[in-house]
């Protein structure tokens, strides 16, 4: 049974639909993020969907993120797909058979009982399984839910913090534009230059079988990922530095480790357990954060190729991700807000949702996956990080503008940034979760300058729900 009948809200119809998309790509014991272009579970993609969840159905939200973690690897990894056995092989590629993760990943303690990819996606879990937890704390506690997941969690973000500080500065490495979550992202572009592609003929791109050819990545940009995924399967999903022929610390994913640290010091307290380490640990993730990505002359955070060992200055979305966190100066909290608005994002002015890329940037395409539409989950973590930092009126107008681009657009996987003209596939499963998100709590009213509220703010127990 639904926890909130919404029948009566304003927001009804977008409500119901979005609740829709949820049950409809319920598949038992996870959701699929669509039917036809994604039939298996991804991993941040189970994250957003169990915020959303947990609004509607507490247990399933939780079922949600057990099911994933259930296909951990011994050494901490939480792998990008848990593949389900009923879909035919022939449904996506790359497919189980090309992972061969039960073999190859032996030595890194891949599950023999069910198949998954070798790579990861960004850590939102720590944050989801915090909220839904708080979502029906009895049926939490009566499950032993946080106690079950929660070292599961902690493996996980130790796999990060240690196996992958690939550059030794303190920050996790992606080893796969595919781990970053924006995976056709133009600052990919020159470390992936390096990579001598396969031959598009060594492969079917099932995904052209189900969405335009101009939404999605060239045959390019497919072959360098294949021969990078080849070269990391065929070293036996090892992480040591000279395995990797693409290494990079990106802001995005190294922003939600540092806030998956706070999560955890929440779930460490619920327990009964001392959370300064945690604490002390997003700290240092923070400032290594700071010292390493920030760019001054930018206003953003940009990644950081860590063979070439030199900053990419290519402006995404990734780069404003920081503002999730708490405890950054506040001249960073302004350079970003001010970031956001500005040209490269437009933010309030020319754009309804903040852009993946730089509106101005040569490789901005509001159409192709990546390289300029607006994401849903993306601009979800900015209007947290927003109303973390008392920007409340931007805050409000993006929420605004989320939801009723969600429902037009019909909860579509991405949306162009300035019409919100959907793109990608429909009925996609993070759209309709933060939907619901977002309409189960109202906006707070905005007073007062951003920065003054974020101080009045500042004892507000993080992460904040």
């Amino acid at each position: 049974m639904d926890r909130a009948d919404q029948s009566t809200s304003p927001h009804s119809t977008a409500y119901n639909e979005a609740r829709r998309v949820l049950t409809g790509n319920w598949a038992g014991a996870s959701t699929v993020p669509s039917r036809s272009l994604y039939p298996h579970q991804w991993s941040w993609d189970s994250a957003f969907i169990a915020i959303g969840l947990r609004h509607l159905w507490p247990l399933r939200a939780q079922r949600e993120l057990e099911t994933l973690l259930d296909a951990q690897w011994d050494d901490g990894r939480v792998p990008h797909i848990v593949f389900n056995p009923s879909v035919p092989l022939t449904a996506y590629f790359p497919s189980p058979d090309f992972w061969r993760s039960s073999t190859a990943g032996g030595a890194a303690g891949a599950p023999r009982e069910v198949e998954t990819s070798g790579l990861v996606q960004p850590p939102v879990h720590a944050l989801a399984a915090w909220l839904t937890h708080r979502a029906d704390p009895a049926t939490s506690a009566r499950r032993g839910f946080l106690r079950r997941v929660y070292p599961r969690l902690v493996a996980w973000q130790r796999y990060l913090t240690e196996a992958r500080d690939l550059g030794g500065q303190g920050l996790a490495s992606i080893v796969h534009p595919w781990e970053s979550g924006m995976d056709n992202s133009p600052c990919w572009d020159a470390p992936l230059s390096r990579i001598e592609p396969v031959g598009s003929e060594t492969f079917h791109r099932a995904d052209l079988d189900h969405s335009c050819p101009a939404d999605r990545p060239t045959d390019l940009d497919y072959g360098r990922y294949v021969r990078l995924a080849e070269n990391y399967r065929d070293h036996g999903y090892h992480d040591g530095s000279r395995c990797h022929r693409f290494a990079v610390e990106d802001p995005g994913v190294n922003a939600l480790l540092a806030m998956s640290e706070h999560a955890l010091a929440a779930i460490a307290g619920a327990l009964g357990r001392d959370p300064s380490d945690h604490l002390v640990r997003a700290e240092e993730l923070t400032t290594a954060l700071v010292k390493r990505l920030w760019d001054d002359e930018a206003g953003l955070f940009l990644s950081q190729d860590v063979i070439a060992g030199e900053a990419i200055h290519e402006y995404s979305a990734a780069g404003l991700l920081p503002l999730i966190l708490p405890g950054l100066p506040d001249e960073t909290v302004r350079a970003l807000v001010a970031t956001a608005r500005g040209p490269r994002f437009g933010l309030g002015h020319t754009t309804r949702m903040v852009p993946s890329y730089d509106l101005t940037g040569a490789s901005f395409d509001p159409a192709r996956y990546w390289r300029g539409p607006a994401w849903f989950n993306v601009n979800w973590l900015i209007e947290r990080g927003l109303r973390r930092h008392g920007e409340l009126l931007l805050a409000n107008a993006l929420r605004a503008n989320l939801v009723s681009s969600a429902a037009s657009s019909g909860y579509a996987e991405y949306v162009d940034p300035a019409s919100g003209e959907a793109r990608g596939t429909r009925d996609f499963s993070w759209t309709a979760a933060v939907t619901i998100d977002l309409l189960a709590d109202p906006p707070a009213p905005a007073s007062g300058s951003g920065i003054e509220r974020r101080h009045r703010e500042r004892l507000v127990p993080v992460p904040s729900d």
